[in-house]
């Protein structure tokens, strides 16, 4: 059977496995399989490519210490051992807050947590997906146990200043703990805890070229965190289970090359990005630019299609080899229309039909030139069957 073509444009959903990421795995999927907690010689390998990663990250993320490092096995994993873990610790104070277009591994933890009588207060974004910093740091008391700010949105790129955040909750209320979900930050952006007040960031390994199936939870020394995995020692008994060893060697490696990759992302990725972008627009008499903001991550870009629905666009996409997402890839399989374009308020018009865009450093010029040239084709054909034939019509006249 002939070969499709693939232009592979959802990197926000997960990414390809670098293969000098998969390189470094190797061994400890094949010859070096020992426990890395056994005592005998064949085990100092494994245990020494889990203190090679720890390096590796600490390095990524700018911590003080390698001891703040602890290894996951996703970006949920970390969200959740993070909020619930400071929580457990804090049980005399009950109110949260965060923003109203977390990703869905943040969001339903608080929803839990309403349930179980807490008071969650979710900060609004403006049209452009932008915080209200000011709303945030007004809701802050001396009830707060926990804020939670992303650093990157996944869905529109749109980048939240989490140090200046975390600077001013401090100086309000130095006893709230502050974590910041880096998942779609990781990569694409300088990370640089040690000269922030956040006190716990979490990583997700897929979003930046090393494997599904692992994680990192970034901890500030003197930050005091109950385990969500209780069991033996591992991770200085902050999360218990045998070390997954392949892939944190991986995502180790994942981390080095990122941060040898930074300026090819800030600068090409970003490029290449802006010329999707503009050609679809530029091309298109009905797509919309879902944020204007220039500071955004490099790679992302959100258009609606107005009076079109998505699922339709992602099919036809689909056929001609292009992978592209309507928003995150943990609610793909709702109707709904996205959390975050709704915050946003998106019209209606577009709000259906809103497509994500996002890059990576393996994304060529032929790529973006393809989908260029075959996106208008497949918006033509999806409006001729559009039973907005009216609006469609006025909107064309509107653009001439």
């Amino acid at each position: 059977m002939e070969n499709k073509k693939l232009i592979y444009l959802d990197n926000n959903a997960t990414t390809k496995v670098d293969e000098k990421v998969l390189d470094v795995m190797l061994p400890y999927l094949q010859s070096e399989y020992a426990n890395p907690s056994s005592m005998y010689d064949f085990a100092v390998n494994s245990a020494n490519a889990i203190k090679t990663a720890r390096k590796q990250v600490q390095e990524f993320l700018g911590a003080d210490s390698d001891k703040e490092i602890i290894f996951t096995s996703c970006g949920s994993e970390s969200a959740n051992t993070a909020i619930k873990g400071a929580l457990a610790n804090n049980k005399t104070k009950k109110h949260i807050i965060t923003t109203a277009v977390e990703h869905p591994c943040v969001m339903n933890v608080y929803k839990y947590y309403e349930k179980q009588g807490y008071k969650v207060d979710y900060i609004g974004v403006n049209s452009n997906g932008e915080l209200n910093v000011e709303e945030l740091l007004e809701k802050v008391n001396k009830d707060t146990a926990l804020v939670s700010v992303m650093w990157a949105n996944n869905e529109t790129g749109v980048v939240f200043p989490v140090k200046e955040i975390a600077d001013e909750i401090k100086k309000k209320n130095p006893s709230v703990i502050v974590y910041v979900d880096a998942v779609q930050a990781a990569g694409k952006v300088k990370i640089d805890v040690k000269n922030t007040k956040i006190d716990m960031l979490g990583v997700s390994g897929h979003k930046f070229h090393a494997p599904k199936g692992v994680g990192v939870l970034y901890v500030r020394t003197g930050t005091v965190l109950s385990p969500l995995i209780i069991g033996g020692h591992q991770e200085r008994g902050k999360r218990a289970g045998t070390e997954n060893v392949p892939y944190i060697a991986g995502i180790g490696k994942a981390c080095e090359l990122a941060n040898e990759n930074l300026d090819y992302e800030l600068s090409e990725v970003k490029r290449l990005r802006d010329k999707l972008e503009a050609g679809i627009l530029k091309n298109v008499f009905n797509a919309r630019l879902n944020t204007s903001v220039s500071n955004r991550v490099p790679n992302t870009t959100n258009i609606g299609f107005q009076y079109i629905e998505g699922e339709l666009i992602l099919l036809h996409l689909a056929d001609a080899g292009i992978c592209a997402s309507s928003g995150s890839a943990c609610t793909s399989g709702s109707l709904e229309p996205s959390h975050v374009l709704r915050a946003m308020g998106v019209p209606f018009t577009s709000l259906h039909g809103s497509i994500r865009f996002s890059l990576s450093r393996f994304t060529t010029e032929d790529d973006v030139d393809y989908v260029i040239k075959t996106i208008p084709e497949i918006i033509d054909k999806l409006n001729k069957i559009s039973p907005y034939q009216d609006e469609l019509e006025a909107l064309r006249n509107l653009k001439k």
